[in-house]
């Protein structure tokens, strides 16, 4: 979903709005996303390993349980599958502290307090989606889960949408992911993509920044950075 006329919505007045990914920016959920996925393996008769999260790093609900499935010796509807591991990771979520990444809750503060857009983008379900939100600690204006696109990453939609929900120009957005998954589909939308990797290494390319840790990353430097990568939508002096 592409805005008409998106560099019209606001001034072109460089930076515009910033997307953050959930799993492995906002929160760490991978580890509790393992714990999920091995408990639910156990059911359907397998094994699950390091390797096998791997794959699944960005993806959505249908293809961790499609993989689920491939993989266990059970025969179960993936209703069913979905349903274990919406209650696993919902009971992970609200059992102790929330695991949040180190850095994000200062930047998404930062962003808020300078009146900047900013939403985030999710791959997950919006039950996960809201049981994190709602311990976050900041309110986010927009958000965009599995359920509200038709296909989710490497897809762009999920950032299409977002960026037209906050009338903003794809082209002036910076993302923040941790998947390979999520930085094509920042890509493929015509954002900036700021790779933060977790699980999967993601590497440099032209046009692409990317970063060991969100630890010390402030707005002032995603707008140097945006006018570094992409110089011809800086704001001119």
């Amino acid at each position: 979903m592409t805005p008409a006329n998106a560099a019209e919505i606001q001034p072109a007045s460089g930076l515009q709005a910033v997307l953050f990914d959930m799993d492995g920016i906002l929160v760490n959920s991978e580890p509790l996303w393992f714990e999920a996925e091995t408990a639910v393996m156990a059911r359907l008769g397998g094994t699950w390993g390091e390797g096998d999260q791997d794959e699944l790093v960005g993806g959505s609900m249908a293809v961790t349980v499609a993989y689920l499935l491939a993989k266990g010796e059970r025969t179960v509807s993936p209703a069913v599958v979905e349903q274990w591991l919406l209650q696993e990771m919902g009971r992970l979520l609200t059992e102790g502290p929330l695991p949040i990444m180190p850095g994000a809750l200062e930047l998404v503060l930062q962003v808020a307090t300078a009146g900047l857009p900013y939403a985030v983008v999710t791959s997950s379900e919006r039950v996960i989606m809201d049981a994190v939100l709602d311990r976050f600690g900041v309110a986010f204006p927009v958000t965009v889960c599995a359920g509200d696109v038709s296909a989710c990453k490497p897809d762009p939609e999920g950032y299409l949408l977002a960026a037209a929900k906050l009338a903003v120009d794809p082209r002036r957005c910076v993302v923040i992911e941790d998947s390979p998954n999520g930085v094509a589909a920042a890509e493929a939308a015509g954002c900036l993509a700021v790779a933060v990797p977790s699980v999967v290494a993601i590497p440099a390319a032209p046009g692409r920044l990317v970063l060991p840790s969100m630890r010390g990353l402030t707005l002032d430097k995603l707008r140097t950075e945006f006018a570094r990568l992409r110089p011809d939508l800086a704001p001119h002096e």
